[in-house]
């Protein structure tokens, strides 16, 4: 369940990186949208990969 923590993070880091860049509200919710999806396909990842050691 490392996706979820990891999807949220990006979610966050998408929106600030977006507003950094002087983006509108759309802008902030496609980054926001683009991270999440990055960071928790990366966590789901991560998840198998440790469902897979242990």
């Amino acid at each position: 369940m490392i996706f979820l923590p990891l999807a949220a993070i990006g979610a966050i880091y998408g929106a600030l990186q977006a507003r950094r860049r002087k983006g509108n509200g759309f802008d902030i919710a496609q980054f926001a949208i683009g991270y999440a999806i990055a960071f928790g396909l990366i966590g789901l990842l991560a998840t198998v990969v440790l469902d897979r050691m242990f």
